[in-house]
């Protein structure tokens, strides 16, 4: 009995002692949890991904996408969101949402039991724990009892101190739904081609389904697509359940026609060339890469799409089809009032080749570097009337040899500005910047945005004025375009805006800067127009409106150029080989500026040109145009602007007619004259020896020898 007694009390007391350190052990626990409580704070920081929003880029017209970048989210309001929707999305992925404490219990243990095991890993987390674990950052994604633990202590200290509202907000536009959307604004997009706010119960239904497998309910087909459909139904089911819906409104339910799944946006052909560009400017402008990818801007260019595809229609179908891959044609157009790039032929396809002909190559100017010498006589006190040396060759004290005109022709000892433009006179324009100086000459370039650094090593050269210097596509169409803006010139740039994720629209114009005086302007129009109307650019012509314009051709045909511009629209248009050597294609030859060149322009304006109103360039200082009118023209003349000679305020249809009717009051011209051919012609050799370093600098790394030549289509 006394055995008893004592086995009685020995149980109570181990009784007693377990109890104690139960105890102990809870305390212990509750210690451990209130101190990891204390040291879980919420974190002040948000995963990049999870708020990232990507960047959409546009066309011009602000409406038109060109391209996407980064990730595909627009995040959204919950009152934006459909309640529809809302219902949806908590009855099937945490139907206790708005009661439970933002855990629940019974899904937590049985996750945290299976990672402890070592059994397949359970789901079980609620809409916050889902958010918690997506949303900020310092959580990881690793399958551990400690990370499930913090993510547990973190969505209770969320349910505490957020709104409901504010988290399924936060998950809505977090989540990641299949097709490349992220949040429930692009998931609508991405599958039924619409907002958020036109979802209808169908649709806000195959939308919660897809959470839980969002690769394979993207685009289900086959066995995919039934599960995709059980899916739908489970939800629907749910909804019922939870009263969102009822069995009435669940019986009229048909499953939903999902859009058709859209590629990513491509950055092939142009767009990649657009997007190179844009990215580079954007990051001039003190924009990240990482804004733009995940900064949520939407960056508006200055790419017109119908000219982006006319730039490439008229390459594409002036070229034959057996054209060398290794020959290279850049186009660019810019807006002379505004400095905006409105297009672009960058290459054949930016995923063959990602250098673009249009920006980044620069090739020798050749002729098409005439004009900023004409400028800088003109700015400084010389006429169109001055006389320069026309004849060949042209001997220059800094120069070992004389310089001879393309094919050594001569077109008198004292011809005038208008026609040695006309004609591309080599020895004039070498003659002129004799007289006006080499710096003025440059500073003219520069002044028509030319960079300086592009020019230095050929300024201080008796040849720079004939276009030794390398120069882009659209560095040409923007110098051109100082003519046209009657001697201002704005800065090419290819952004108009830029709108931050809060709505803030920055907007990127280029202040207009004088160049030259409009006079100067005037007078340099009118003489690059006698280049189209009746000198080496007349393929370039468009008979519907008034066009100046220069060719140029480097030395052994490397290069070969057409620039010109009507009063809205400044185009340059070059060709080119990677290896330097002539330029040839078949069915054309050994090319030159006033051929291909000229005629992709041509298709290329006349595009951009159609239903565009006619406008005159204004009209030029009087000269006594002395007997060049007479010869050289190939029937174009002075006259044909108006019995004026060359006001530009008396064309009609764009073409005047021919004089006032009466006979020239000057008489009949000279007994000798220049031949009529224009001096566009290939050499038979190199018009410049090579290796003097006195006479030219040395070429580019990317150059052959200077340009001497422009070359038209020689005579039937």
């Amino acid at each position: 009995m006394r055995d008893g007694r004592k086995k009685r009390r020995s149980r109570r007391r181990l009784l007693h002692r377990f109890l104690i350190a139960g105890g102990i052990a809870v305390l212990a626990l509750a210690g451990m949890v209130a101190v990891a409580w204390a040291l879980t704070p919420i974190p002040d920081s948000t995963q990049k991904l999870a708020t990232a929003q990507g960047s959409l880029i546009y066309y011009r017209d602000g409406k038109t996408v060109l391209a996407r970048q980064g990730v595909n989210r627009k995040s959204v309001s919950l009152d934006q969101v459909p309640k529809v929707v809302q219902d949806a999305v908590i009855s099937v992925e945490n139907r206790t949402f708005y009661q439970d404490q933002g855990v629940s219990l019974q899904g937590t243990v049985r996750a945290m039991w299976s990672t402890v095991t070592g059994n397949q890993v359970q789901g079980g987390s609620t809409i916050t724990q889902q958010l918690v674990r997506n949303y900020y950052s310092g959580l990881s994604q690793e399958r551990s009892a400690t990370r499930k633990f913090k993510e547990i202590l973190i969505a209770l200290k969320v349910d505490q101190s957020k709104p409901k509202s504010w988290v399924l907000e936060q998950y809505l536009n977090t989540i990641y739904f299949g097709r490349g959307a992220y949040g429930i604004q692009a998931a609508a997009q991405a599958y039924f081609g619409k907002d958020v706010g036109g979802l209808d119960t169908s649709e806000a239904a195959y939308l919660a389904g897809v959470i839980q497998q969002p690769s394979r309910f993207a685009s289900p087909q086959g066995a995919d697509l039934d599960a995709a459909k059980a899916r739908w139904q489970t939800v629907v089911n749910a909804m019922v359940r939870t009263g969102a819906i009822d069995q009435t409104q669940a019986s009229g339910l048909t499953f939903p026609k999902l859009a058709k799944l859209k590629n990513p946006l491509s950055l092939n052909g142009q767009k990649g060339y657009i997007l190179a560009q844009v990215r580079a400017e954007l990051n001039r402008n003190g924009y990240s890469d990482e804004d733009i990818q995940q900064g949520g801007l939407k960056i508006t260019t200055t790419f017109d799409k119908r000219l982006m595809a006319a730039a490439a229609r008229a390459v594409s179908d002036s070229l034959p089809q057996d054209t060398s891959d290794k020959v290279r044609t850049g186009l660019a157009a810019v807006d002379p009032g505004t400095g905006e790039v409105v297009a672009f032929y960058g290459g054949k396809d930016y995923a063959v080749n990602q250098y673009d002909n249009a920006f980044s190559a620069k090739v020798q100017a050749g002729s098409t570097f005439k004009p900023y010498t004409l400028a800088a006589a003109l700015e400084n006190g010389y006429g169109l009337d001055t006389r320069v040396q026309g004849n060949s060759p042209i001997r220059v004290a800094s120069a070992k040899q004389p310089i001879p005109n393309a094919g050594d022709q001569s077109f008198g000892s004292a011809i005038d500005l208008v026609e040695a433009t006309r004609n591309s006179v080599n020895t004039a324009f070498v003659d002129l910047a004799q007289k006006v100086g080499l710096s003025k000459v440059a500073k003219a370039a520069e002044a028509a945005g030319i960079p300086a650094d592009q020019i230095a090593r050929q300024k201080d050269f008796p040849t720079f004025p004939l276009g030794t210097a390398s120069v882009s596509a659209v560095q040409q169409a923007s110098g051109f375009a100082t003519f046209a803006a009657e001697g201002v010139h704005r800065q090419a740039h290819v952004i108009r805006s830029v709108t931050d994720a809060q709505g803030k629209t920055r907007k990127f114009t280029a202040e207009g800067v004088r160049a030259y005086s409009r006079q100067t302007a005037a007078d340099a129009t009118y003489a690059m127009q006698q280049v189209v109307e009746g000198g080496t650019g007349t393929a370039a012509r468009l008979y519907d409106r008034p066009v100046a314009g220069k060719t140029g051709t480097s030395d052994s045909a490397s290069s070969v150029w057409f620039v010109g511009f009507t009063p809205q629209l400044s185009a340059a248009v070059n060709m080119f080989r990677d290896d330097n050597k002539t330029v040839s294609v078949p069915g054309y030859g050994a090319l030159y500026g006033g051929s291909l060149p000229a005629r992709v322009w041509r298709a290329f304006m006349t595009e951009a040109m159609a239903g565009k109103p006619v406008k005159d360039f204004p009209p030029p200082s009087s000269y006594n145009q002395g007997y060049d009118d007479w010869y050289g023209d190939n029937g174009g003349g002075w006259d044909q602007n108006g019995g004026n000679g060359g006001n530009g305020q008396d064309r009609q249809n764009g073409w005047g007619g021919g004089g006032d009717g009466g006979g020239d009051p000057r008489g009949g011209p000279p007994t000798t004259a220049p031949s009529p051919q224009p001096s566009d012609t290939p050499p038979t050799s190199d018009p410049l020896p090579t290796g003097g370093p006195d006479q030219s600098p040395p070429p580019d790394s990317d150059q052959t020898t200077p340009d001497l030549v422009e070359t038209p289509p020689p005579p039937a």
